[in-house]
């Protein structure tokens, strides 16, 4: 979406799937960054099939032998990044990369990767589960989930009807709207993202994707 943002020029909010891909939208000059709110908030969790056929408890599981792994596109695909770097910081790139056997475009075709048995386990958001009943989440434990991710949005520097984007960017944040990302299983405060880490994890920012994932 950034990449076509850029060419086109088009478009008159940026609502990306995480902090990241704002924070690279901020550095090439395309949205006004006073504009930034808050939609909802994400947690990392492990994603597998109904019934959790492979018994995956935990990050480590996806390093054992046969275990099929998914994720998005790292580098194009927040979900991706985000589960990386919980990988990474786990100290488990080595042991779990060669079981990635898919690289999905999008967060949706990351969740179908599991909701059609295609893998063992994605590395997901935890709201995955509410998209299909074909999927659960594992949290990750408090310790371990390495951000609490959002989903930003912002005015574009090219908007064309800057009035009615911002309306419309405040009633998914402020107002009725709101309630809909909630009903569909998004956190939509702080506090409650909060409550299944620990007060020391960071919220937001930008993780550098390593080389060896590229």
């Amino acid at each position: 979406m950034l990449s076509q943002m850029t060419l086109s020029g088009r478009g008159d909010l940026y609502i990306p799937g995480s902090s990241d891909f704002m924070e690279l939208a901020k550095d090439k000059g395309l949205v006004d960054p006073s504009t930034e709110r808050i939609v909802a908030y994400l947690l990392p969790a492990i994603c597998v099939p109904k019934g959790n056929p492979k018994g995956i408890k935990a990050l480590e599981d996806l390093a054992r032998p046969g275990v099929k792994v998914g994720i998005g596109r790292p580098d194009t695909v927040c979900v991706g990044l985000y589960g990386v770097e919980a990988i990474e910081r786990a100290g488990l790139g080595a042991k779990i990369k060669p079981n990635v056997v898919s690289h999905a475009e999008s967060c949706a075709k990351t969740a179908q990767l599991v909701a059609l048995g295609l893998v063992d386990a994605v590395m997901g958001w935890d709201v995955f589960a509410k998209w299909s009943d074909k999927v659960e989440a594992i949290p990750l434990p408090p310790n371990s989930t390495p951000r609490i991710g959002y989903i930003p949005g912002s005015l574009t520097k090219t908007a064309s009807e800057p009035e009615a984007a911002l309306d419309f960017l405040a009633f998914i944040t402020d107002g009725e709207g709101s309630l809909f990302f909630g009903e569909a299983g998004y956190l939509t405060s702080l506090e409650e993202a909060l409550s299944r880490t620990t007060p020391e994890t960071p919220v937001g920012g930008f993780y550098k994707l390593p080389e060896s994932w590229r």
